[in-house]
């Protein structure tokens, strides 16, 4: 029994003609999203660091946008029903060598084909619950990361707030050691100020001190030279 041709085989299909790439490079990547679910080709393709997977991934959007634009199919019940590249023209270059040789260049093209079929129910259901499944265990990764970061944001504040008590305090005994010894450099002031008046009223009063015996000495003297003069008056 003869198989289906691959022009023949059912589906909604898109093409790319005449693309610079060689086949074998592009039936690399074809290779990864054949049998795949449309969303998980995608993936597939997204994550695929080679050149072809970018071209690729367009020729596969525009196969799922065919088949809900035309036949009216919802894009998570697709699956690539087939995925192929055929050769296209070689272009024929030459590049100068030496001794008067030519090295031929080939630069070859391809044709990509990917065709994008409807699932059957089964595989529909199954597909269905693995991603109800994934769609669980993804809101419970995200529910313990959102506690998770709840609580170091709460650890943060609560490290924020005592640094910030602790600044307080440590800017609290600055002042206070700051006012003591304010106080103490006054009462000093306060004493070297007394002791210099003091020191200043003692030199102030010492020679009028020293007047006065003078005064006081000079007195007792003229009073034993009047004396003296009254004795030898009256001898």
């Amino acid at each position: 029994m003869a198989s289906t041709r691959t022009n023949e085989r059912p589906g909604t299909r898109a093409v790319l003609r005449y693309y610079h790439m060689s086949a074998s490079k592009a039936r690399v990547v074809l290779d990864l999203i054949r049998g795949r679910d449309a969303l998980s080709a995608q993936e597939i393709l997204a994550s695929t660091p080679r050149e072809a997977a970018e071209v690729i991934a367009k020729v596969l959007a525009s196969a799922i946008a065919n088949a809900m634009n035309n036949d009216g199919q919802a894009a998570e019940e697709l699956y690539v029903a087939s995925a192929f590249a055929d050769e296209g023209p070689t272009l024929k270059r030459f590049k100068p060598r030496a001794r008067g040789r030519a090295g031929r260049i080939r630069k070859r093209t391809c044709h990509v084909t990917i065709v994008v079929a409807r699932m059957d129910e089964a595989s529909i259901a199954r597909m269905r619950a693995s991603r109800g499944a994934d769609a669980s265990r993804s809101r419970r990764v995200s529910e313990s990361r959102r506690r998770a970061d709840q609580q170091s944001h709460a650890r943060h504040r609560e490290t924020a707030r005592e640094e910030a008590a602790a600044a307080a305090a440590a800017e609290a005994e600055a002042a206070e050691a700051a006012e003591d010894e304010a106080v103490d450099t006054e009462l000093e002031a306060t004493a070297e100020g007394e002791a210099t008046a003091t020191a200043e009223a003692n030199v102030t009063e010492a020679p009028a001190e020293v007047a006065a015996d003078e005064e006081h000495a000079t007195a007792t003297d003229a009073k034993a030279a009047g004396d003296a003069a009254n004795e030898e008056t009256s001898n």
